[in-house]
């Protein structure tokens, strides 16, 4: 479509709809105008002549909101392939990282790439992520693990948000790993972070949230509350990567912050999701995680259904345990290994992701809400998590602009 029409009122026809929570009984309209959904209804509602002047997008498929991803490590050097191969000999996640490779391995790569460098290449994961429907993104820091090193990371992250047609918000994730510079100094590397790391990207603009790995292998619960009170200082939400490998406590921690979200959660225990549904913190579940690690610890899905805990689904898009920048794989992971049906893996990647990322009026198909839409070629939104098949995108638009379609 010209650039001229894209101001222009767009009207979809014989819509299914799925609007973030559930799947609407009716064929609908939908019209978007201004960069927001400015009327639907059912089609018996449909009257022409109010519709005159738009541009007809055609009838039929499926609408949802655009997929948002709320987890990811999009920027970042080098690859991992070498340690996808020692896992299938029998070592552990744990036993890589305890050997200086993982995160670690990452951060040397990071460390040595440029600012060009590290672009081009997230550009490209991005883009993939773009054509399967994504609107929205989460994009961390945490390998650079230095004050130059980390903000580098999130002046990428924000350029991609300038220059790709997709929403991108930013977490730092400084408290990652140990950096080797203070391999026997986590608390002096803490204070580093909270002192330095932090406001520096704050006083730039660079940050939306602030994340921590709280586990054994990274950084205990008072290191990572030490964080949180320094990111609660500056007035910016908190998240954690929680209870992925033991039971850490990370997740009743985060809550106590009211924390947007606590992310793998694996080893999730009732005391964190009665914590979690107090605070309303949305557990993030990481599929792509789970399956390359190969986990058998399961999250407690009906644990946390029966609380009401909202959960979001991301790709945790990432150089060693989930090197997957195909979203729609997600749904079908999620529905797959982690028995989520896919009503609940779809809004796990719209309206409770939105809540994820702190943007809740995004992630849903409401009259006033932004036009963050795709339109699909296929006949029910189940199909989204049922098959994994590319190509299915008919139409994306971000803030009411098409482009794809």
């Amino acid at each position: 479509m010209p650039m001229s029409e894209q101001s222009k009122r767009l009207l979809w026809r014989d819509l299914a709809i799925f609007d973030g929570l559930t799947t609407l009984p009716e064929r609908h309209w939908v019209a978007v105008e201004d960069g927001r959904i400015c009327a639907l209804g059912t089609m018996q509602t449909l009257d022409p002549s109010q519709h005159r002047d738009a541009v007809d997008m055609g009838q039929g498929g499926v609408m949802t909101p655009g997929l948002i991803d709320c987890h990811t490590h999009l920027v970042f050097g080098g690859q991992r392939s070498d340690e996808f191969e020692l896992r299938l000999q029998g070592a552990s996640y744990e036993e890589i990282a305890r050997r200086g490779g993982g995160i670690l391995g990452t951060v040397t790569a990071t460390r040595e790439a440029d600012e060009s460098a590290l672009f081009d290449a997230a550009a490209k994961r991005l883009t993939s992520m773009i054509e399967d429907g994504v609107t929205s993104v989460e994009i961390k820091s945490g390998y650079g693990l230095t004050l130059a090193d980390e903000l580098k990371m999130l002046r990428v992250a924000r350029r991609l948000g300038e220059q790709l047609p997709v929403r991108v918000t930013t977490t730092l994730l400084a408290a990652h790993a140990l950096p080797p510079e203070y391999a026997d100094d986590a608390d002096g590397y803490i204070e580093l972070v909270c002192d330095q790391i932090l406001p520096a990207a704050h006083a730039e603009g660079l940050v939306d949230a602030v994340d921590v790995f709280c586990e054994r292998i990274a950084f205990s619960s008072e290191q990572s509350r030490r964080v949180f009170e320094a990111a609660r200082a500056l007035d910016l939400p908190v998240k954690a990567h929680a209870e992925q490998l033991s039971l850490s406590g990370g997740a009743a921690l985060v809550a106590q912050f009211r924390g947007l979200s606590a992310d793998h959660i694996e080893y999730l225990d009732d005391d964190g999701i009665a914590a979690m549904a107090d605070a309303g913190t949305v557990g993030v579940l990481l599929p792509g995680a789970f399956y390359t690690l190969r986990e058998t610890q399961h999250p407690p899905i009906d644990a946390m259904r029966r609380a009401g805990v909202a959960m979001a689904v991301a790709s945790d898009a990432n150089p060693g345990t989930s090197p997957i920048v195909l979203p729609t794989l997600m749904l079908n992971m999620a529905c797959t290994l982690l028995r989520l049906t896919p009503q609940e893996a779809l809004a796990g990647m719209t309206r409770h992701a939105a809540q994820a990322i702190g943007q809740p009026d995004l992630g849903r198909i409401a009259v006033g809400a932004p036009a963050d839409l795709c339109v699909w070629n296929i006949d029910s939104p189940a199909e989204l998590a049922y098959a994994v098949q590319p190509g299915r995108l008919k139409h994306r638009l971000l803030e009411g602009v098409l482009t794809h379609g």
